[in-house]
């Protein structure tokens, strides 16, 4: 072996080190409040690319020298919690849109207000009725949305009524996080089952204006409660969007736009994590069989996801396949909806809807109340 290939296998070795060591402490970000250690959510947002690298590694040292790739071997078997979080690896199926027989179907979607909320004339986009297209397409029985805007001004859309009566979807719970000039923007469940109960929380100060919601739904004379809700966003706006893009070329002040980035990331999941521990202790008392849909936005190998879905199924890992990103932009291994359920439940099939109206992509999941013994 020549010396410029030792020198490149020892250098190799060490970059693969310090490759596993970033990747572990993203398996370990799950577990600790970013509020305290807010570094460790970053290599959160990095463990598909780290776990890339770590597979790399591995292969590269059962082709060079065999001890070695020890080094990512132990590390995968390590992360292999973190791994199955991330990716689902169930065979894919086609989605059946012939739902079975006393199963229920529910979309979750964070439809970014419908983009269009002017009443307008603008047949070129018509994404508003698009939306509303697709769902009545889905023909399901509950509909969970996020950033859902309404309003009782004339210029502006009554999606409300769209919905419940355009629809069919005679019962519906609003949050109300947020209202102005009369136009009315937050958290929604529409349902075709009667809801015989609703309540809602809203997060403390310093997190934005927005609320859990439950609704209590009766079907077949059973009873079940069904969750929605949408956490602080990173807020990004165009030019921190710019700012992003430029530290993925390398352009600009790196060092500058990096600050400024984590800065907003700090006070988002600071806030986030308010909001999911609240959220985790409300489920933990859920006197029913519960069902939880919503736009958390963060990754599933963070501690919002950790602390909010417990010991509950996460409906995409049981059903879907792949990383299931459902934002559509930044990065394609954002998956940050998620629909989770307790052991009452069993998941039957799911599905994204990958078209580009809302920043956010549909999720369509057909379940199974599990009949009592």
């Amino acid at each position: 072996m020549s010396v410029f290939t030792k020198i490149s296998n020892k250098v190799l070795l060490i970059t693969n080190i310090l490759v596993v060591f970033f990747f572990l402490l993203a398996c370990i970000a799950a577990y600790v409040n970013p509020a305290d250690w807010p570094i460790l959510y970053i290599f959160s947002l990095m463990f598909p690319f780290l776990l890339l690298f770590v597979l790399l590694f591995l292969v590269w040292w059962l082709f060079v020298n065999r001890k070695w790739a020890l080094v990512s071997g132990i590390a995968i078997l390590v992360g292999g919690g973190a791994i199955t979080n991330f990716f689902a690896f169930n065979p894919k199926r086609p989605f059946r849109q012939e739902k079975k027989a006393g199963h229920i179907r529910v979309v979750t979607w964070n439809v970014a207000r419908f983009v269009e909320m002017v009443i307008n004339n603008n047949k070129g986009s018509q994404t508003r009725y698009k939306m509303l297209q697709q769902i009545n397409a889905a023909n399901a029985d509950l509909l969970c949305f996020q950033e859902f805007s309404s309003s009782i001004n004339p210029d502006w859309y009554n999606n409300i009524v769209a919905i419940s009566k355009g629809l069919g979807y005679p019962y519906f719970y609003y949050s109300h996080d947020w209202d102005g000039d009369r136009l009315f923007n937050g958290s929604i469940i529409f349902s075709r089952f009667p809801i015989v109960d609703t309540g809602i929380v809203r997060y403390p100060r310093p997190t934005l204006p927005e609320a859990l919601l439950f609704v209590d739904i009766k079907k077949d004379n059973r009873l079940f409660r069904v969750y929605t809700t949408h956490l602080q966003s990173n807020q990004f706006r165009k030019e921190d969007i710019s700012k992003i893009e430029e530290l993925k070329k390398a352009k600009g002040d790196i060092f500058s736009n990096a600050f400024y980035i984590f800065t907003k990331l700090r006070t988002a999941i600071r806030h986030r994590s308010i909001e999911a521990d609240m959220i985790s202790d409300i489920l933990k008392n859920s006197p029913s069989p519960t069902l939880f849909c919503g736009d958390l936005n963060d990754v599933p190998n963070s501690y919002t996801y950790h602390t909010i879905r417990g010991n509950m199924q996460d409906a995409y890992l049981k059903k879907g396949f792949g990383i299931g990103r459902t934002y559509n932009s930044l990065s394609p291994t954002l998956r940050i909806d998620y629909i989770f359920t307790d052991d009452h439940f069993k998941i039957d099939q799911i599905k994204r809807i990958t078209t580009n109206y809302s920043d956010h992509y549909m999720m369509v999941c057909d379940l199974e109340l599990v009949p009592v013994q």
